[in-house]
């Protein structure tokens, strides 16, 4: 299937990523230019040669998405240079803490807000409008099932994802009658090559994720191209009919089956 993407502009956050370096990857290679967005630099920079390496073309940036000043300036130049973006993936964000409510440190919810929800708002404000002028977007952002479900002793980043539902479900309603779409992916446990292994062999590196990978249907947690393959079509103008949609990339974890 040709998605489409030569003519079009993709910015990823958290391009840098393990997932998002992913996201990268497979939309350079179905054709689209792809600007790496994250804080760190080196990071983006290795991701931007592997696809120019590929054949693909790329542009690496530091940005951090708490700087309002420094995204706006960010997005105008990246707009000069290249006449706006079409695609956009909210893909940073921390997923680091874990404790009960009483327990967590204020500042580390106040660092959650500020990264994966207040960031993602404040790039999306940036590139948005921009699309809606000219009549045809995209904006794909990462939640997770603990945005869809809670996660016991995740509070500051189920609610941040939470939030990122609510976001993404406005820019649908906004965008709608001006060609933009916008959809949310969350996602349970995406883990790589660790997916292969068998659960026992789970257990003695993550005890919590060999439990995830035996409720799962599936029988074995998520790889990265589960979500840039998705990623890739509702990007794409085959998905033009879809938005406002969270779309669980779970292997089955999050049906009733008991």
């Amino acid at each position: 299937m040709d998605f489409g993407f030569d003519d079009k502009t993709a910015l990823v956050t958290g391009g840098a990523g393990r997932i998002g370096s992913e996201d990268c990857r497979v939309l350079g290679e179905e054709g689209a230019e792809v600007v790496i967005l994250d804080v760190d630099a080196d990071g983006a920079k290795e991701v931007a040669d592997e696809i120019e390496e590929d054949g693909g073309d790329a542009i690496a940036l530091e940005c951090d998405l708490t700087d309002r000043d420094e995204v706006g300036e960010t997005v105008e130049d990246l707009q000069d240079a290249t006449g706006g973006v079409d695609i956009l993936i909210n893909n940073a964000g921390m997923v680091d803490a874990v404790g009960r409510t009483g327990d967590l440190d204020p500042s580390t919810w106040d660092r959650d807000m500020e990264i994966n929800l207040t960031g993602t708002f404040n790039i999306t404000r940036e590139v948005f409008p921009n699309m809606c002028d000219r009549g045809w977007g995209r904006v794909i952002s990462m939640s997770s099932m603990a945005g869809a479900y809670g996660g016991y002793g995740q509070i500051s980043y189920s609610t941040t994802k939470a939030g990122l539902i609510g976001l993404g479900k406005t820019l649908a309603l906004e965008g709608a009658p001006e060609g933009v779409t916008s959809n949310v992916i969350a996602p349970s446990i995406v883990v790589g090559d660790l997916a292969d292994l068998p659960v026992d062999q789970i257990e003695n590196i993550n005890e919590h994720w060999a439990d995830i990978a035996r409720a799962t249907p599936m029988g074995h947690l998520g790889r990265e191209e589960d979500v840039s393959n998705l990623i890739a079509y509702l990007a794409s103008e085959q998905a033009s009919y879809i938005t406002g949609q969270v779309i669980g990339v779970t292997g089955g974890v999050d049906l009733f089956t008991y």
